[in-house]
């Protein structure tokens, strides 16, 4: 998920020198771990529309592609839910007296909200909070500091935003790079200590770095682990490869995409495209004309008042893998985790003409927007986040793993890690000095109106 927080402070801002951190000679290794959780959506396009923009480890709740984990803020503390965000850098939530949260169906009730004069903890830090989306949703506000717990583990002060106007009834938790902040950004400010930073600043972490595991789409939870890497996780040896930057800046987790193929048919050969790893986009945006491939290849239906594509629900039994190179690391997925089920307001499954159920396709077409490995490509990946390094190691994942081997990275290493040699620099799909934001595409309004009224949807 990507703000519209613009490129332009790149021209004056420069990247922050790593950390110089030492491995732990003392006792356990800090680690926060943490649960995630997946929460369904009956339409993930309509989402993504609206929102594409030592260790602590947490619990990830899942709800078919909505990745959130829990915490708490103030004093006494107040329970959230947050939406776990790598492509964008500010956590925020909302508070209950919002026109949004006041309204009769209760939309903020899921993921919690925050009062800050009901907590003893609360400082307030300036009202220049004002996130936006290219669709026009976001939220506006303050920003504050309070103590925030999350993953077991108690930061005193964090610095976050609240939501007094919003048009999202989730928090966010946008955990990249400080430079992409708002306060950056927009107000022309420092930048702040954003959660992964202060987790180092406070000794609860060595490095900045993190560890996401999706799991697969049937799965209810993965987990997030801040300033570890846990083999137990992934299949083979983790492979690290350069963050691509952008006019020498690190702003955003790009990386190089070098190959696609379904199956034995090849997709694209010999390409060098820069792909954004987000995990608050539930879909995954590439170049129109290998999408095109991709559509053809599976028999998808393709609706351009919509910009995504349908496919017969019993494609999920496709034994094909979608294979994703990126230099010398491969990452397989399988085609059931690229079928996404659709309900209708009404309780219904929409259907196509003969009567065979529609699912949509985990695949969508980035017109001239950036393209993004969403939650359909990370859900097959494990996937480690290094901001010290400007690194992303990656392996194939090991779909519901019970067992667990946590090592501490530290500033110096991802263990178990091998770096790529001549590893491929992007030359295309990097958006230089133009606008950071959610590459939306149309408003959604057309699917939900249908699916509302329990239509057939006509696709020949």
């Amino acid at each position: 998920m990507r703000t519209s927080v613009t490129l332009a402070v790149l021209a004056w801002l420069s990247a922050s020198e790593a950390l110089v951190l030492h491995e732990r000679q003392d006792g356990a290794p800090r680690v926060v771990s943490m649960d995630i959780e997946r929460t369904k959506l009956s339409n993930p396009l309509q989402r993504d529309r609206l929102r594409r923009r030592g260790s602590v480890q947490a619990t990830l709740d899942n709800e078919e592609t909505l990745y959130f984990l829990n915490a708490t803020i103030g004093t006494p503390a107040q329970g959230i839910r947050l939406h776990v965000d790598t492509g964008s850098s500010d956590l925020w939530v909302n508070t209950p007296s919002s026109k949004l949260c006041l309204l009769r169906s209760a939309p903020c009730q899921f993921a919690g909200t925050y009062a800050a004069n009901s907590s003893s903890t609360y400082e307030y830090v300036g009202s220049y909070f004002n996130i936006s989306y290219v669709d026009g949703s976001g939220a506006s506000g303050d920003y504050v500091s309070d103590t925030v717990s999350i993953g077991g583990q108690k930061l005193d002060r964090l610095q976050f935003g609240v939501g007094y106007s919003s048009t999202s009834a989730q928090g966010i938790l946008g955990i990249g790079y400080e430079i992409n902040e708002v306060q950056v950004g927009r107000a022309g400010k420092p930048a702040y200590r954003n959660l992964p930073s202060q987790m180092v600043a406070d000794g609860l972490i060595q490095s900045a770095s993190y560890s996401l595991w999706l799991n697969d789409l049937g799965a209810n939870r993965g987990s997030i682990l801040f300033g570890g890497v846990d083999s137990g996780k992934y299949e083979g040896e983790l492979q690290t490869l350069p963050i691509q930057s952008q006019s020498g800046i690190y702003a955003e987790f790009l990386i190089t995409l070098t190959g696609l193929k379904l199956g034995t048919q090849a997709i694209a050969n010999s390409t060098a495209l820069a792909v954004l790893l987000d995990s608050g986009s539930s879909l995954t945006y590439l170049p129109d004309t290998m999408v095109q491939d991709i559509y053809s290849a599976v028999g998808a239906q393709f609706d351009a008042d919509e910009g995504a594509a349908y496919v017969p629900c019993s494609l999920a039994d496709d034994s094909r893998n979608l294979t994703f190179s990126f230099s010398e690391p491969a990452i397989a997925v399988e085609m059931n985790e690229l079928v996404l089920d659709l309900i209708t307001a009404g309780g219904k499954r929409p259907t196509f003409q003969n009567g065979a159920t529609a699912c949509l396709f985990g695949i969508a077409p980035a017109g001239t927007g950036t393209n993004v490995l969403g939650d359909t490509f990370l859900r097959s990946a494990y996937v480690v986040y290094d901001l010290e390094n400007n690194e992303i190691s990656l392996a194939q994942t090991r779909f519901n793993s019970s067992s667990s081997s946590v090592k501490e990275i530290t500033a110096a290493e991802i263990p178990g890690a091998t770096a790529v040699t001549n590893s491929v620099t992007a030359t295309s799909g990097l958006v230089g000095a133009r606008a950071v934001g959610i590459s939306a595409v149309g408003s959604g309004m057309v699917v939900v109106v249908a699916f509302a009224a329990g239509l057939v949807l006509l696709m020949v």
